[in-house]
C-alpha cells in the first residue's frame, strides 16, 4: 500500500468560487492509474472536516489510501493525530495558492517548524505545489517596490520553502489535465513507484533473512486484547437549566408589568448565580456587600419587589405553601424583552449575539434595543467593574458572567429541601435539583411524600458521597479521591439514574486502573472482583465488561489472589478463554526452553 497526506488549501482566502475541486480530488478523478475512489470525513466539528480520507487502487491492485487536510488548525488542536499522519506517510503533499499571501506566510512561520519536527529526519519525499495564475501579472524586480509580493507569493519564496524542507517544487497554473495528470501526478507517481520499490526490498531482505535461519525461534507473545472504549457523554448542563425555565417547576419568583397584565416566571437560585443585582433584590447580599452604587441604583429603577412571605428558616417536617415572591418590572420596553433575557441567562448567559438578535427582530427600534441592552449588561456587571465596551462577543460574556451556582452549593440560602443523611442535615434547592435529576423530579413533582416535605431523609450511601452527588448536580464537575469512592458515587448516581455522571465515574475508575503498575496491583488490597460485581448489580455493563477484560489481561497477576475464585462459571469461563499470556503460548514457550536445554547438553565442538 502506498499513503499519501496532503495538508494545506489550495484555494484563494479572497475568491468567491468554493466549489472549485481540491488538487488531490482532481488528480484521484483524472489519472489513468486511479480505480475505485471511496473517500470520508473525519470531523472535530460538525460541517469542519479535520481531513478527508480518500481510499482507491493504483498500478492495478495497489492500494492507495490519502488523508487531505485543508486546514493547517490540526497541528494547533491535535498534535498527536497529525504527528501519526506524517508517521505514516509514504509522500507529503504541502499546497498553497499563490493569491494568498497570509497563508502562506502563517504556513512557513508557524507550520513548517512543525512539520520538520514531526519528520524527525525521516527521509519522506515531500512536494510542494504552488497553485494558481497570480493576479497582478508580472511580479516588479525593482528591490524598493512591495505592491505585488504583498498579495502574492512569489517563485523564489516557493522555492526557498522547498529548500528548507528538503522537497520538490512544483508550479500549477490551474488545475487542468496538463497540470494534474502530467506534471504533478508524473512527480507523485514516481515517488510512489519509488516508495513501492523500497518496501518491496526492505521485504524482500526481511524474508531472505528468515530463511537462512534454520534454527528454532522463541514463541512470539501477541498483544492482549485490545479494551472495549468507555466514550464520555457530552454535557447539557445549561440545556437542563433551560429546560428548567420552559417548564416552570419549582418557580419562587413572578415578574409583572406595572399593569399586572402578564407574569413571567423565574427561580431565585438561577438569577441569583448570575447577578449581583438579583442577590441585592431577593436579599441575598446587603448594600454593604456590593460596593457598588450602579447596580443599587439599576436594581431601584428597574424593579419593585412586593414584601411577601419568607422561607421559614428553622426545618419543618411539611412544606408550607408560599407563593412566588412578585416583582413588578418598572420600564415596559424591558419588560417585553424580559423572556428573551431569561432564556439568554437560563442558557448560561453566554449567548450574547443571539440575545441582540431577539431583542431586535422583537423591538425593531435601535435606540430602544441598546437601552435594554445597556441594561442587561448592567444586571450581570461584576461589581466594582466598568461596564465592557460595545463590541461584545460569546466567549467574552461566558468568561465575565456565567458565575457557577457552587455558590449555593451546601448553603441553607435560598435553600427550600433539607435532606437529612447519617445524623447530618444537607440544604438544597429544588429548582436545581428537578432541573438536573429525573428521578427528583418525578419524586418533588409527583405523589409521593417528599413532594409536601422540607425534611427528607436518605438512605443506602453515605454524606460524603451524597455531597459529591449534590455538587455534581449544581457543578457539572465530580473528582472521586479513590477508586472507592467512585464506585459508591457511581453507586448514587445509578439509584438517581444520572447517566452521565455514572460515566464520568466509570472512566475515572478505568483510568486509575489502567494507570496502576502490575506491581502496584500484585500487591493492592483494592478487589477488582469486588467492583466486577458491583458494577454489574448497579446495571454498570460497560464497566463490567472491561473490568473482566483487564482481569483476563492480567491474569497471571488476579489468578493468583483469592478473590478470583469469586467468580462465577460463566465470568471464569470468559476470562480463560481471554486471557493473556494464552495458555497456546505458555506451552509454545516450554517446548522453546526444552529444546534450547536439549541443545545445551550436545557439545558444540565436538
Amino acid at each position: 500500500s502506498v499513503n499519501i497526506v496532503a495538508f494545506g488549501n489550495e484555494r484563494d482566502g479572497f475568491s468567491e468560487d468554493n466549489q472549485q475541486p481540491s488538487l488531490i480530488w482532481s488528480y484521484l478523478g483524472r489519472s489513468a492509474l486511479i480505480s475505485q475512489i471511496d473517500s470520508s470525513l473525519s470531523a472535530s466539528h460538525i460541517g469542519n472536516p479535520v481531513f478527508t480520507e480518500y481510499q482507491a487502487c493504483v498500478f492495478g491492485n495497489v492500494r492507495l489510501v490519502v488523508h487531505d487536510c485543508p486546514v493547517w488548525g490540526i497541528f494547533d488542536s491535535d498534535w498527536y493525530t497529525s504527528c501519526r499522519l506524517i508517521g505514516g506517510a509514504d509522500v507529503i503533499v504541502i499546497k498553497y495558492s499563490v493569491n494568498d499571501k497570509t497563508s502562506f506566510q502563517e504556513l512557513k512561520d508557524s507550520y513548517v517548524p512543525m512539520v520538520k519536527k514531526a519528520l524527525n529526519h525521516c527521509s519522506v519525499p515531500v512536494i510542494i505545489s504552488a497553485i494558481g495564475a497570480r493576479k497582478n501579472g508580472v511580479p516588479c524586480t525593482c528591490p524598493l517596490c512591495t505592491s505585488d509580493r504583498r498579495s502574492c507569493v512569489t517563485t523564489s519564496e516557493g522555492v526557498q520553502l522547498a529548500k528548507e524542507l528538503g522537497a520538490t517544487y512544483l508550479e500549477l497554473h490551474t488545475l487542468n489535465d496538463f497540470y494534474i495528470q502530467k506534471y504533478f501526478g508524473g512527480v507523485l507517481e514516481y515517488f510512489m513507484i519509488q516508495s513501492l520499490n523500497q518496501k518491496s526490498s526492505e521485504n524482500m531482505k526481511k524474508r531472505k533473512k528468515t530463511q537462512k535461519s534454520h534454527r528454532v525461534q522463541p514463541p512470539q507473545l501477541e498483544q492482549p486484547e485490545k479494551m472495549p472504549i468507555l466514550k464520555g457523554e457530552a454535557s447539557h448542563y445549561n440545556a437542563d437549566l433551560h429546560n428548567l425555565l420552559c417548564c416552570c417547576q419549582c418557580a419562587d419568583v413572578a415578574f409583572y408589568p406595572e399593569d399586572l397584565s402578564t407574569v413571567v416566571e423565574a427561580h431565585k437560585i438561577i438569577l441569583c448565580s448570575v447577578s449581583p443585582l438579583f442577590m441585592l433584590l431577593f436579599q441575598v447580599k446587603s448594600p454593604a456587600d456590593i460596593p457598588d452604587t450602579s447596580i443599587m441604583q439599576m436594581a431601584q429603577s428597574l424593579f419593585v419587589v412586593e414584601p411577601g412571605t419568607a422561607f421559614p428558616l428553622e426545618p419543618q417536617e411539611v412544606l408550607p405553601s408560599i407563593p412566588p415572591v412578585r416583582v413588578v418590572v418598572k420600564d415596559s420596553v424591558f419588560c417585553s424583552c424580559l423572556p428573551d433575557i431569561l432564556h439568554f441567562i437560563y442558557s448560561g448567559a453566554f449567548q450574547w449575539e443571539q440575545l441582540e438578535e431577539d431583542i431586535k427582530k422583537k423591538l425593531k427600534d435601535p435606540e430602544k434595543t441598546e437601552h435594554v441592552l445597556e441594561k442587561v449588561k448592567c444586571i450581570l456587571k461584576t461589581p466594582g467593574k466598568l461596564n465592557p465596551v460595545k463590541d461584545y462577543r460569546s466567549h467574552q460574556i461566558k468568561r465575565l458572567y456565567n458565575t457557577s451556582l457552587r455558590l449555593f452549593f451546601n448553603t441553607p440560602v435560598l435553600a427550600d429541601v433539607i435532606f437529612k443523611i447519617q445524623g447530618a442535615t444537607v440544604p438544597a434547592h429544588r429548582a436545581v435539583l428537578v432541573a438536573r435529576c429525573e428521578v427528583m423530579a418525578a419524586m418533588f413533582n409527583g405523589n409521593y411524600l417528599e413532594a409536601n416535605s422540607v425534611l427528607i431523609p436518605v438512605y443506602g450511601v453515605s454524606k460524603d458521597t451524597f455531597l459529591s452527588f449534590l455538587e455534581y448536580l449544581y457543578t457539572d464537575s465530580c473528582c472521586p479521591a479513590s477508586i472507592l469512592q467512585a464506585m459508591s458515587l457511581l453507586i448514587c448516581a445509578e439509584m438517581y439514574q444520572v447517566m452521565r455522571l455514572q460515566h464520568i465515574c466509570e472512566l475515572y475508575i478505568i483510568t486509575q486502573l489502567q494507570s496502576m503498575p502490575s506491581r502496584e496491583l500484585a500487591s493492592t488490597s483494592l478487589s477488582i472482583v469486588s467492583l466486577l460485581k458491583k458494577a454489574k448489580f448497579h446495571n454498570s455493563d460497560c464497566l463490567s465488561t472491561w473490568l473482566l477484560h483487564f482481569i483476563a489481561t492480567n491474569y497471571l497477576i488476579f489468578s493468583q489472589k483469592p478473590e478470583f475464585q469469586e467468580l462465577s462459571v460463566e465470568e471464569r469461563n470468559f476470562v480463560e478463554m481471554h486471557r493473556w499470556p494464552s495458555n497456546l503460548y505458555l506451552k509454545q514457550l516450554a517446548d522453546y526452553r526444552n529444546y534450547i536445554h536439549s541443545q545445551k547438553c550436545h557439545c558444540t565442538v565436538m
